[in-house]
């Protein structure tokens, strides 16, 4: 791993497992049956199974962490995809060994598995990543105004899409492109490590995924995404490693993991100014539970400032931070339009954080100056239930929009425990309203006490009724 406060992280770790407790229910459990000739079947939870099986091998693949495999990449997909069209879907197995490779395509009714002992390595072969257009709702790159490389793993216009593993691990070996992005050598923007788009029933799960070159995992345009038992590791001063990154995407479940960053642990999006109002697709029905985040410079779980397709009903508990700059941080601007609406949040456990609550109506970041001023955004029924929080500098900064205040704001049942060094304005509020119940230290005049618990939605979205299956693998690993 290219850590470079690599002790730091690993104390990180430690902390955030044992000091604020990881339970052991965030672990996917495997059966692993090894038999009397060698051969061993690992049994693994998935949208599907599936009828067809190959080994990355068998493609001519070589884990020897130095040959290039996206030949090989490609050769298996192609030809378990012609497979899966019987209706019985494929499964590609990436066995132990080290597998560079630049990006590859997924294809429908298909599964990558990547076994516990196996490393797929992003190249640096910059030829071994082809470009893509901007994204519709964006208008122009992240890093850069032209077009992007893809995704190492990518898939679009895809139906019953499976990526997972007995932790396995996926190695972006991000320094050669961080090294790049501030130096300010980019012409497009950066690769992801994961990214879906435009697809349906997606799984990603039970992986390790460490130092991207950028964001992490990326499903866009999308519905019915299952993210679970992910962990997710990038130097916290790595530029831009968000780690999940639903954007503009509906019926989304992301639990079960464990995210150490150098931006926001989670990042809800829908799409940058102009175009995103013109392409007008929300993020909504997100489910977030059991989540544990460590990023000193960024947010937990921030809905976030390229929202112009809107967000709405997110609903996020039992989430855990340590050493974080911020919980779950509203950012948005003038000329963002659109809405971050109902959002319900519950049970957080913080420690060692720069903000508890943080909303910003000023993060003036535009992909060019076409944008509309006359486009305001709504923010309105915010709840904050249940929080814990040791160690804190602000409270809370929530700075609304002149003539566009953040309204409906609920917070209850909230005790912050102060940094020895506190800041002696704790709440500091302007164009927000709401109201407060057993919040210490005392609120902004703008939060009125009221005898209320803050609601937090009791009915099940339709991704919770989704029921994994049991699947296998077999072979001599």
């Amino acid at each position: 791993m290219e850590f470079s406060r690599k002790s730091l992280v690993i104390k990180m770790l430690i902390s955030a497992i044992f000091l604020l407790g990881l339970s052991s229910s965030s672990v996917a459990e495997f059966r692993v049956a090894r038999h009397a000739t060698t051969s061993t079947t690992i049994e693994y939870p998935a949208l599907n199974c599936r009828k067809h099986s190959a080994v990355l091998t068998e493609f001519g693949g070589v884990g020897d962490g130095k040959t290039s495999n996206t030949e090989a990449f490609k050769a298996a997909i192609a030809n378990l995809s012609q497979l899966a069209a019987d209706g019985g879907g494929a499964q590609l197995v990436v066995p132990p060994g080290k597998w560079l490779t630049g990006s590859f395509n997924l294809t429908s009714h298909f599964t990558l598995f990547i076994h516990k002992d196996a490393v797929i390595l992003g190249t640096q072969d910059e030829s071994e990543w082809p470009h893509l257009p901007v994204l519709p709702s964006y208008g122009r790159g992240r890093d850069a105004p032209n077009g992007r490389f893809s995704s190492l793993i990518f898939g679009t216009n895809l139906t019953d899409v499976v990526i997972t593993g007995n932790n396995g691990t996926i190695d972006g070996q991000g320094a050669y492109w961080w090294k790049k992005f501030k130096e300010e050598k980019l012409n497009v923007t950066r690769p992801y490590l994961i990214e879906i788009m435009y697809s349906s029933q997606v799984q990603i799960s039970n992986l390790t995924l460490v130092n991207s070159p950028s964001w992490n995992v990326h499903p866009i345009y999308s519905s019915d995404i299952i993210i679970q038992h992910l962990t997710i590791l990038a130097p916290v001063d790595s530029p831009n490693t968000d780690g999940i990154d639903p954007d503009s995407c509906t019926n989304t479940k992301i639990e079960d993991s464990f995210v150490v960053s150098g931006d926001d642990c989670i990042a809800v999006k829908s799409g940058w100014d102009q175009y995103g109002i013109k392409f007008n697709m929300p993020t909504k029905n997100l489910v977030i539970r059991r989540f544990t985040c460590i990023s000193p410079d960024s947010a937990t779980i921030a809905l976030r400032s390229e929202m112009s397709g809107g967000i709405e009903d997110v609903r996020a508990k039992d989430i855990t931070a340590i050493n974080t700059q911020s919980g779950v941080r509203i950012k948005t601007a003038v000329g963002r339009g659109a809405y971050v609406k109902d959002i319900y949040v519950r049970r957080i456990t913080l420690n060692t954080m720069k903000y508890v609550f943080w909303m910003t109506g000023s993060y003036g970041s535009h992909p060019d100056p076409g944008f509309d001023p006359k486009a305001l955004p709504v923010i309105k029924g915010i709840n904050y239930r249940d929080v814990v929080a040791d160690n804190v500098t602000y409270s809370a900064r929530l700075y609304g929009i002149e003539n566009d205040p953040f309204t409906d704001i609920c917070i209850s049942n909230v005790n912050i425990k102060l940094t020895s060094k506190p800041k002696e304005l704790q709440w500091n509020c302007t164009n927000i309203q709401g109201v407060t119940n057993q919040v210490t230290p005392e609120p902004c005049n703008l939060l009125p006490e009221k005898e209320i618990d803050c609601p937090f939605p009791e009915d099940r979205l339709p991704i919770d009724n989704v029921k994994l299956k049991t699947c296998s693998i077999s072979g001599n690993f």
